[in-house]
């Protein structure tokens, strides 16, 4: 599972794409540690742009503010973990029903 849940909240694996043409959430791929959810930005990966910039596209994709988004793990690497932080029933719905589909979806 690319996502789990925790008491103040929920954790989501991602691999991030940098300065990508078509910024937005590209589904769950597979990884040599389990599937993570794939976040294209077009950021490039410098003074911690590219990681603001997943934050607000994973905000923006669950309809939440993104400051309840983080890196906790990865931040220099292109697999991360970010921490949701709200409701971990009302979070993993909206994970759940807007993005376990794994087909490509904008954010």
């Amino acid at each position: 599972m690319w996502w789990r849940t925790g008491p103040d909240g929920v954790s989501v694996r991602v691999k991030v794409q940098p300065r990508a043409r078509r910024p937005g959430l590209q589904g769950v791929v597979p990884s040599a540690d389990g599937p993570r959810l794939k976040v294209a930005v077009t950021e490039a990966p410098e003074d911690g742009r590219a990681n603001r910039a997943v934050c607000a596209t994973l905000a923006k994709a669950l309809g939440i503010a993104p400051s309840a988004v983080q890196v906790v793990l990865g931040a220099t690497a292109r697999e991360k973990t970010l921490a949701i932080a709200g409701d971990p029933g009302d979070l993993s719905a909206r994970l759940r029903d807007r993005i376990d589909t794994g087909s490509e979806m904008p954010a």
